[in-house]
């Protein structure tokens, strides 16, 4: 059917990659770019022997001038953006010039300032609706499949959802003592900021880690989870009519938040340059260079992880609960593309997002995320590509 161009080689990269490869009639052709192309190349060497063309090239996803001459050589029908999130308004910048289809996992973050916000891509809406293009913001697991799910549970389900619960649950234990299940940087960034969450409209800011439940996930068992951020929460609140809270929970084992708070303590964490040996470092790059890469967890991580929503609201009058969730096994997504879970949960689901843009099955000149669309198509596409749903009618709710 078509051409996609691939920035990132990461863990999710490669499941996305491997994904593509697995729908030849729709990816017909694919371009993996990383600034480290030897990354690029050994993918290429393990799985181009499929139906699916598979070219790689060198790019500085930072540089717009370079990413637009490989988007001009190349000639996708859609980029997809699995690089840093400090580097999706470069590449969005070369999707306008280009006039080309944009797909990522994670909204714009400043590489100085620990903030993830959608403004800054927001602000991208006209111009993409100008230029007669798609950009679909934030198509991972969450954000991504949550505001699928929420979608779809206002569609089937209620007349009007008031309350939403995102719990994010990882079970799986890859034995080292401290260890990041994604990127470091952005692992850390996110869990070390103030918390939040939407109430009546208005944000509600906490201290890191303060607000904390106990939960009992399906196929998982019970788990310390924490309320943060997410940036989903802002997209929710604009598009999901009639909701009043909007809150996000991620679970943590003791031993990553002793190992993190003592980190912290000692300034590893901080995004702020200091002078060593006569030149400038951030201390929480150099974290991420000596701790163990996400990409090599896969072997070694069992367990299972349940990422899903709980609702609460109306239906023909009267109150209704309502639960949607996916269960993925670290182990099983290994055997399959040689990643773990996490990656995995992010990585199908940027394939699916790019499969309905090029199919035309989710289509709009303009910027979008992913609850602005029809969410069935996507559910569907979910049980098809590896991450079947469960519900779960009568929910334990959060307190």
């Amino acid at each position: 059917m078509g051409k996609a161009l691939i920035i990132g080689c990461g863990g999710v990269a490669s499941v996305t990659i491997h994904k593509c490869c697995q729908n030849p009639d729709v990816f017909e052709e694919i371009c993996i770019a990383s600034r480290t192309v030897s990354k690029c190349d050994a993918l290429k060497e393990k799985l181009g022997g499929g139906k699916t063309k598979i070219t790689t090239a060198q790019v500085n996803a930072d540089n717009v001038d370079e990413l637009v001459s490989l988007i001009e050589s190349f000639q996708p029908d859609v980029v997809i953006n699995l690089a840093l999130p400090y580097q999706d308004l470069s590449i969005m910048d070369a999707c306008l010039a280009t006039k080309t289809n944009y797909v990522d996992t994670a909204n714009y973050e400043p590489p100085d300032t620990a903030k993830f916000e959608y403004s800054w891509q927001w602000a991208y809406r006209d111009r993409f609706k100008q230029a007669g293009i798609t950009a679909l913001l934030g198509c991972g697991f969450d954000p991504g499949v949550t505001g699928v799910f929420s979608a779809f549970a206002q569609k089937h389900y209620f007349d009007e959802i008031h309350e939403i619960d995102i719990l994010d649950c990882n079970g799986g234990d890859h034995g080292y003592p401290f260890a990041t299940n994604f990127n470091p940087e952005i692992n850390i960034r996110e869990v070390t900021a103030k918390g939040s969450y939407i109430e009546n409209g208005k944000w509600v800011e906490t201290e890191p880690m303060a607000i904390k439940r106990v939960y009992d996930f399906k196929e998982v068992g019970v788990k310390d989870m924490y309320l943060l951020h997410h940036e989903e929460l802002e997209s929710l609140a604009l598009n999901i009519k009639g909701v009043k809270r909007i809150r996000f929970f991620m679970t943590f084992g003791q031993s990553y938040l002793t190992h993190l708070k003592c980190l912290e303590n000692v300034g590893m964490t901080s995004i702020e340059p200091i002078d060593y040996e006569g030149q400038k470092i951030i201390p929480l790059q150099f974290l991420k260079a000596v701790l163990p890469d996400p990409a090599s967890l896969g072997p070694r991580t069992v367990g299972k992880t349940n990422i899903g929503c709980i609702f609460k609201g109306i239906k023909d009058g009267n109150e209704r609960h309502y639960c949607v969730y996916n269960v993925c096994d670290h182990q099983e997504a290994y055997r399959e593309v040689g990643s773990q879970a996490i990656s995995y949960t992010t990585g199908v689901p940027a394939m699916i997002g790019a499969m309905l843009l090029m199919q035309g099955t989710w289509n709009g000149a303009g910027v979008f995320n992913v609850e602005e669309f029809d969410p069935d198509p996507f559910m569907d596409a979910l049980n098809k590509w590896g991450l079947p749903w469960q519900e779960d009618l009568d929910p334990v709710m959060v307190d």
